[in-house]
């Protein structure tokens, strides 16, 4: 089933304890499509990107399976750029730069040759452009899944809301989630946030795993234990990419294959911080996730 991915293309400088890079290729629909890749081709991306953005960072999404139609190059303008610091923790990070650029008057066009999408991945983006890729689509889609945060709670919660009517999967974070809902308890906060809208929520976790709820059913996946985490950056785009790529490869959206799509996500976003950037997104072996993914299976699975 096709699948259409929205979010950011851009570039991003990283520091870490384990060192730093120059301007290498991120954003969201980045990290989004190369996870999907792995399960579903091609992806069809709509992003946008400035005159300053290489064609090898092009043609190597366009070599993992990722249609670049419908990426807009605007001439004579920069591409979306951010920087930032992790601690020792890799918890938290302190962001050094942010250059808004041609993202900050990103009109999304869809390609008619994407219309026929059963599969729709809104990255993270305004509250607005996520509504006008829904409203410029000529059919729903089979799935729609959105991915936000707390900075939209902030500035833009009544579009951010209406967004969430038009939406079937949420995916974010328990802080944002306690922010969204304005309860602490993450079971009640689902409660909260699925009579918003979406009818299954995830809530990620980072090194502690991630929730998945739809009505009363309820399930945890764990994250795996890694011995050293290189760079954070992109493991929750890489997450949802796997989640929905899987879905899209499957074509089946049950409370029971979630859980199974879950788990690929998790075992997607393991790989993404084991190396700077996108780096190890781009030399996986079918072998390495499949036993990657019977590492989370081992990890959480018990008899009573």
């Amino acid at each position: 089933m096709s699948l259409l991915a929205i979010g950011s293309v851009a570039f991003d400088a990283l520091e870490t304890p384990y060192g730093k890079t120059d301007k290498i290729i991120g954003g969201a629909g980045t990290y989004i499509s190369l996870s999907a890749s792995y399960f579903k081709t091609p992806i069809n991306l709509v992003a946008v990107v400035g005159e300053d953005f290489p064609q090898e960072y092009i043609e190597l999404l366009q070599n993992k399976g990722v249609d670049t139609t419908g990426l807009q190059i605007k001439k004579g303008e920069k591409s979306f750029f951010w920087s930032g610091r992790y601690h020792n923790n890799m918890n938290s990070r302190d962001t050094l730069v942010t250059e808004l650029n041609v993202l900050g008057t990103f009109d999304p066009i869809v390609p008619a040759e994407y219309q026929d999408c059963q599969y729709l991945m809104l990255g993270n983006l305004t509250p607005a452009v996520q509504k006008t890729v829904i409203d410029r689509l000529e059919n729903r889609p089979k799935l729609i899944a959105m991915d936000t945060m707390n900075f939209w709670m902030d500035i833009a919660m009544d579009d951010l809301k209406t967004v969430l009517k038009m939406v079937d999967v949420l995916c974010i974070n328990d802080e944002e989630a306690r922010q969204l809902s304005g309860d602490y308890s993450l079971r009640t906060a689902s409660k909260t946030i699925m009579a918003m809208g979406p009818k299954t929520l995830i809530i990620k976790k980072g090194e502690h795993g991630a929730l998945l709820f739809q009505g009363d059913k309820m399930f945890f996946c764990p994250a795996l234990p890694l011995e050293e985490v290189f760079d954070p950056t992109g493991a929750g785009d890489t997450f949802v990419g796997g989640f929905i790529g899987y879905l899209a490869k499957t074509d089946d959206i049950s409370f029971e294959n979630m859980k199974r799509a879950i788990v690929y996500g998790s075992a997607m976003a393991s790989f993404c911080v084991e190396k700077f950037g996108t780096e190890r997104l781009l030399d996986l072996s079918e072998e390495e996730l499949t036993a990657r993914v019977a590492e989370f299976k081992d990890l959480a699975g018990f008899d009573v």
